[in-house]
Parts: C-alpha cells; structure tokens; sequence
C-alpha cells in the first residue's frame, strides 16, 4: 500500500476523469494548491459522440484522449490511475486500486465526479446479451456484434436464423437510442451496400423501443413527431409504449399498453434504457446521513458539498438538485463552479451564492443531415439543426488533432459512403455469446437516460 500526496500545499482530489473532473481540474490549473485526479480510465471520455465509435464513423481514440496529455502542462496536477474502493469522510483519504496496487491519497477538498454506468433496473444479466453504451469497451463490443451480425448473414444458409442476424434492436427512445437507430439504418442501407453476395444488407430490420409514449419526450412533442417521422423514413420500426419484459441472446420480449405480448428474434440488442449513479454516492450517503435516490444520486446542497461537510463537492451525473438533467453541461458547469469555490477558500475570498445551471440546449442526431435542437424557446429540426450539432460537438471536443480527425472522418462517411472504423468482427465469438436458455422474463421500469459523463 503507498500513500499520495505532491506537497504541502491545499490538497484538492478529484474523483473522475469526465467532463465534471476534467473542467474542473483545469480550471484550477492556475491556483495556489495541488490535484490529484484519480480515474479508473486513463482517459477522458466524450461521451456524445461514443455512438459513432460502436457505428463505425470514429475511433476510439478521437474520443479518449489520454487525460496525462491533457493535463500535462498543469504543472500543479497529478493523474493517478485507480479504481476508488473507499472514502473515508472522517479520515479524508480516497483509497484506490490498479495493476494490484493499493493507494491512499489524503485530500483538504474531494471533488466527486464518478459519473453513472448502465442500468438494467433489476436485471444485471440483461448486461451480457444487451451491451450499454458507456465506454470505449462497450462502443468496441457493439461495433463487433453490428459489423459481425451481417458477417454472419452471410454464411447463414437458414432463413429464420439469418432474419435474426439481420434484425437489430435499441432499447430506449433517449438521444443515444435514437442516435443507434438512425446510424444502423445508415450501415445498412449505405455503408455495406454492394459488400455482399448472399444478403442484401438494406434487408436489416431496425427497431427502436421505448416504454414511453414520446421519442426523445424532453424535446417536447413537436419534434418527437419529426423525429419519428424521420426515423420511418429511414425504415426504422418505433415501438412506443412498449415495455421490455425479458431478454436473451436470440431477442427480447415485449408487453405493450394493452397487455399484449410480442417477441422480437434478434441477436443484437443495444440498451439505452437508463443510468445508475456511481455506488460511491450510496458510500457517500451512508457516511454523511446524505440522502440517496433509487438511480444512486446524492443529494447535494445548493453550493454542490455534503450536508455537514464543505470539504466534500458532487457533481455531474451522481447530483441531486433541482431537478437537473444527467448532461455533459450539467458536469462541466458543476466542475468549474466547484472549482471557482476551492479557489475562494484557499485564497481567502467570499464564497460564490448557490450553483446555477444554464440550460444551453439540447440536441440529437438522425441520420446525416438531420438532426433535432432544443435550446431556449427556439426548436431547430433538420439541416440547420444538423449543422449547430456540428458545430458544438467540435467545439467541445478535446485537442486540436482530435477535432481535425473527427473532422477529417466525418467528411468520408456523411459524403460518402464509407466508414473508416469498421474492425472488429474477429471479437464475434466474444459478442455473440452462445445462444442460451433465455432468463426468467421478469418487468422491468424503463427509463431512458442521457448520456452520463464517465
């Protein structure tokens, strides 16, 4: 066991290397005291954009920038590889484990910013059959089981079982199922057109489900009705009212409003159904008589810190305040604020009054040149919206070279018909798994989540 400290200075530990640990780790990059960021990812992770890494469009690696070449001109920061096993709010130690070594890093000031995973609302086994989308692994699993199920059309001789192969499903009529939904409906029909001999790949079925009524219900009903028109155009099926009652590695069972059962035969499932907060919000909870909801998110105070500890700040997708939704905007503007805070202690200043969240909008994509914007009063759909999606994702990309090769990539699949990221289908054993006997069918509450900061 080996204990972290680089000096003598305030001692700041972020926990978390997303767009809540990041921003708030350069914006103490000037200040009079020390950071430690400890992360079980040895990068940082835009989460946005992880749809078109599992879809083909971009590499891992213009997503995940390493968060050491990141931060490496931060004189005053330390990056610290880790799995956070404990906090101990009395102590104030954050204790992490990698490559078998255990850490005790002391803090002055913690800064929480685990993020969320994938939530399977009671059903874990969903997991292994239906991969979320909340890391490099997981966009690198779904592009093998995307790319490797038309591989596998192609040598099926059965119809029955070649339909299944050619049928894909995203759970969850959130941005990123939508997103899913619209890029699949884009391998099929142009990526892999003419790649073939025994199939025709624009044969693939899509099928989006969701138990609510609404696509993408927080942009408000004008442009759901656009956006499932879209998708129809596109020959994605849109199953709303539809709850997911079982899944296994052959498809998924459906109930829909009025009680009526239905099976889709599919051997690709993509769950976009909800998020879980980090379990340190429950660790945290415990310690500090904090409440914690049933997704894991910790109730904060309106300055971001634990009740009874002002040492302690939470932000991005494991906060409960207000009603704030679990957004990359969200994290960020929790980071620099929390930040800003530390800075005032240290520097003997007057504390900032609550934490404000400006809504700067929200968006999502369709298809090429189609997307959907809600920002203020104003509702964007279309070209125009498409090319504002553009323009803020590039924006807030990390890196110089990042934004041209995203760039540069997104050039070759949205004019032409090709995409540069399609390895991965020797990984097929590993995605498919052997078809087995399906789970006891069980409801589950489906509850479709934005995408959370890692």
């Amino acid at each position: 066991m080996t204990s972290q400290s680089i000096g003598q200075r305030h001692q700041v530990v972020i926990i978390g290397s997303g767009f809540g640990g990041l921003f708030a780790a350069k914006a103490l990059g000037h200040a009079n005291l020390d950071v430690t960021m400890i992360s079980r990812l040895n990068h940082h992770l835009f989460q946005p954009l992880l749809y078109q890494v599992a879809t083909g469009i971009l590499s891992e690696g213009e997503v995940a920038p390493p968060t050491r070449d990141i931060l490496r001109k931060q004189k005053n920061a330390q990056v610290l590889l880790g799995d956070v096993t404990a906090i101990d709010v009395q102590e104030r130690t954050v204790t992490s484990s990698a490559a078998g070594i255990t850490t005790v890093t002391p803090y002055d000031t913690l800064i929480v910013a685990a993020g969320a995973d994938t939530s399977y609302f009671g059903h874990p086994e969903y997991a292994q059959v239906a991969p979320g989308l909340k890391s490099i692994d997981d966009a690198m699993q779904i592009r093998a089981r995307i790319f490797g199920a038309f591989e596998a059309a192609e040598l099926e001789p059965d119809a029955t079982k070649r339909a299944e192969w050619l049928t894909f499903v995203a759970v969850g009529a959130g941005p990123t199922g939508v997103e899913m939904a619209g890029q699949l409906s884009e391998v099929a029909h142009r990526t892999l057109r003419g790649n073939f001999r025994a199939i025709n790949p624009a044969d693939a079925r899509i099928i989006l489900v969701d138990a609510a009524d609404l696509v993408l219900g927080s942009f408000g009903y004008h442009l759901s009705a656009k956006t499932v028109t879209q998708l129809q155009n596109l020959g994605v099926e849109v199953w709303l009212n539809s709850m997911v009652k079982g899944v296994d590695a052959t498809g998924i069972d459906v109930v829909d409003s009025h009680g009526e059962a239905s099976r889709i035969n599919s051997r690709c499932v993509v769950w976009a159904a909800g998020v879980q907060a980090s379990p340190l919000g429950r660790s945290l909870g415990e310690q500090t008589g904090a409440t914690v909801d049933r997704a894991g998110r910790i109730e904060v105070n309106p300055d971001l810190t634990l009740p009874g500890h002002p040492e302690i700040f939470v932000v991005g997708d494991m906060i409960s305040l207000n009603n704030y939704p679990g957004v990359a905007q969200v994290a960020i503007q929790g980071g620099k604020y929390a930040a800003d805070q530390i800075d005032r202690r240290v520097r003997g200043r007057a504390a900032k009054g609550p934490f404000k969240y400006f809504d700067k909008g929200s968006m999502a994509t369709i298809s090429r040149f189609q997307a959907v914007a809600s920002v203020g009063r104003i509702r964007l759909f279309g070209f125009v919206a498409w090319l504002l999606w553009l323009g803020v994702h590039i924006f807030y990309l990390v890196g110089f070279k990042n934004r041209i090769a995203t760039v540069f990539h997104w050039a070759i699949s949205f004019l032409g018909d090709s995409r540069a990221q399609r390895a991965g289908v020797l990984q097929e054993a590993k995605a498919h798994p052997p078809v087995q006997a399906p789970a006891t069918p069980g409801p589950i509450e489906q509850s479709d989540g934005p995408p959370a900061e890692s």
